[in-house]
């Protein structure tokens, strides 16, 4: 990596302080390799091409995803060259995503620098998002059929997520069940593709890679669920976030369906009818939001998908990559206290 380039940590808010050094050690160096493949492969001679793709890639983030693929790989034969393309390609996906995802939300800041549909315009920034999806398949191509079948049908479910949740559930349908369904695929789908690439491309037994598979599609669910939690239910000053964003976006989260299921406050009802822009009715809503029922059953839930993931570890040996894989899913509880 060049002198200008970060070099990767584990991020702090997945709860792994306390995992092996030498775990960490092999997921870092990992990550490095990572970040050199999606800084070359996304490069382009032609020079805006070149800029509007390394915008996001040069921005940084957790590399969550990515990760999971090497803590996956410990299980077995570790960061083999398949792992680190697969991981490299993972991200690449969940990138693509990002640029289309500010397009639909008209962001105009996306992880502390201005969005490329911002800082350019709509159609570069889509256009941006397929050349990332085409160097994504390029990566999974060389790791051979049975993982580009994988990747097209979770570029399937993310697309099929994406397109429930915009329209929305229908009439007579569950609104929670929906909710539900759109974060598995929106979320979840990714996760859990890019931990089973962490146990094929390790060469891990088929029931481990599908114990990882299920455990990745769960806990990402599950970091979605907290998210929703802690965006009503932390003070900026212990989440780091400022409370009410869904609120202020018109997005809702399973704390608001389930407060909405269950004989709602009618002020509540109507603050949540759509996008709040005072800020007095943010916190009005998050006042009562917090005192509704709905976010306790919100808590139990995370719980709920938390314990399932957790039992999804052991079909898997004991190691420190399970130890970390424990502390995660006790972690994305945790963090909502």
């Amino acid at each position: 990596m060049t002198a200008d380039q970060t070099v990767p940590r584990l991020p702090a808010s997945l709860g792994l302080d306390q995992a092996d050094p030498v775990l960490v050690e092999a997921i870092t160096s990992g990550l490095i390799k990572v970040e050199e493949v999606l800084r070359e492969v996304v490069r382009s001679d032609v020079d805006f091409v070149n800029q509007a793709a390394t915008h996001l890639v040069k921005a940084g983030g957790k590399r969550f995803r990515p990760l999971f693929t090497l803590l996956a790989a410990q299980f077995a034969d570790g960061n083999t060259d398949e792992v680190i393309t697969a991981a490299a390609a993972v991200e690449l996906v969940h990138l693509a995503t990002l640029y289309h995802d500010d397009v639909m939300d008209e962001a105009t800041m996306r992880r502390g620098t201005n969005s490329v549909n911002a800082r350019w315009d709509n159609t570069i920034a889509i256009l941006t998002g397929d050349f990332l999806f085409a160097h994504a398949s390029g990566l999974v191509a060389r790791l051979g059929s049975e993982a580009a079948r994988i990747i097209a049908e979770t570029m399937g479910e993310l697309v099929t997520g994406q397109m429930r949740e915009t329209v929305g559930p229908g009439p007579g349908d569950d609104a929670v069940a929906h909710y539900l369904t759109v974060i598995g695929q929106k979320t979840g789908s990714l996760i859990a593709t890019s931990a089973r690439y962490g146990g094929m491309f390790s060469h891990a037994t088929p029931e481990q890679t599908t114990a990882l598979q299920r455990f990745g599609d769960l806990i990402g669910t599950a970091f979605q669920i907290s998210d929703d939690i802690i965006d009503i239910a932390s003070p900026a000053d212990e989440s780091g976030k400022t409370p009410g964003t869904d609120l202020r976006e018109g997005v809702r989260t399973l704390p608001m369906h389930y407060a909405l299921a269950q004989d709602p406050d009618p002020r509540l009802a109507e603050l949540l009818a759509g996008p709040i822009t005072d800020d007095d009715e943010v916190d009005e809503a998050l006042t009562l939001l917090r005192k509704s029922p709905g976010l306790e059953q919100a808590i139990r839930t995370l719980g709920d998908y938390a314990d399932r993931a957790r039992a999804q570890l052991t079909a898997l040996p004991p190691c420190s990559a399970r130890d970390a894989l424990d502390m995660l899913a006790r972690y994305v509880v945790a963090r909502t206290r």
